[in-house]
């Protein structure tokens, strides 16, 4: 599939460098077909040197069909306000992936009837494996196949109701940092009992990813391959009862609830 639609990322950050990198890698659309802008302007010389339309959000918008919000929550209004009077609603779809941010939020400031899809990423869409949620009001149905052609080539996609946005921020693209320091503990610990510091952390990240695919390929809960693995008077379950006599599964939930209730403030004081 090859996308003919052109996009602007406006924004290109993290988040926003990481879905130009991954487009292109997914081969569905070509550099020169996405705009990207950034408000420190010498940034924007590595995406020219990519073959990215390195421009203004003003131009961007302009030459292209899909625009992609990638700002912070706080840099949010001033954009809205910048590039509002370039946007036209028979021609342009809006997709925010700013947290905290609802469709009807961005619509009001807009100040325009024009399709708004609300998309959460996380940043292994830059290797095109993010867990991305996707949300859109009845209104704009029609528009959420275009982000999901774009979304499904850089990774998993689930729609969900909007009311789970800023759960799925705090489980999905908090949740990257999260099993990456658990990848990272467990490479301290795999220095402690003998290895190198470059094997253990290879040897733990292949770990987890055989972990996660052995779920995602047999559709089987946790438990029942932590079963497989936990025999009477094991290693295997002395360590897991220690981990969890400290805390391991109430600290990873806490975390995650915490980092909810934290996006759910993020653009709190900007509306």
């Amino acid at each position: 599939m090859h996308l003919k639609k052109k996009i602007a990322i406006l924004g290109a950050g993290n988040i926003g460098s990481a879905i130009a990198e991954g487009l292109v890698k997914s081969k569905i659309i070509s550099p020169s077909n996405i705009a990207i802008t950034r408000k420190n302007r010498l940034l924007l010389q590595q995406f020219s040197d990519k073959g990215f339309n390195s421009t203004d959000n003003i131009t961007a918008v302009e030459s292209s069909d899909i625009i992609i919000l990638a700002v912070t929550p706080q840099q949010l209004n001033e954009l809205i306000e910048e590039i509002k009077e370039s946007l036209n609603p028979s021609k342009h779809i809006v997709i925010s992936v700013v947290s905290g941010v609802s469709v009807k939020q961005i619509k009001n400031h807009l100040g325009i009837d024009l399709p708004v899809i609300r998309v959460m990423p996380n940043t292994a869409i830059a290797i095109r494996e993010s867990m991305t949620c996707i949300s859109a009001g009845a209104s704009d149905k029609d528009e959420l196949d275009d982000a999901l052609k774009i979304f499904d080539a850089l990774g998993k996609t689930i729609v969900i109701e909007e009311s789970l946005m800023v759960p799925a921020t705090a489980l999905c693209a908090c949740g990257t940092a999260f099993f990456l320091r658990a990848i990272r503990a467990a490479s301290q610990g795999g220095i402690e009992i003998g290895f190198h510091a470059a094997d253990a952390l290879f040897m733990a990240a292949q770990t987890a990813k055989g972990s996660a695919e052995m779920l995602l390929e047999k559709g089987k809960h946790p438990e029942n391959e932590v079963d497989k693995v936990t025999t009477p008077m094991g290693c295997t379950i002395s360590g897991l009862n220690q981990m969890e006599h400290n805390g391991f599964s109430s600290s990873l939930i806490k975390g995650i609830v915490t980092s909810a209730e934290k996006a759910g403030t993020l653009y709190a004081n900007n509306d």
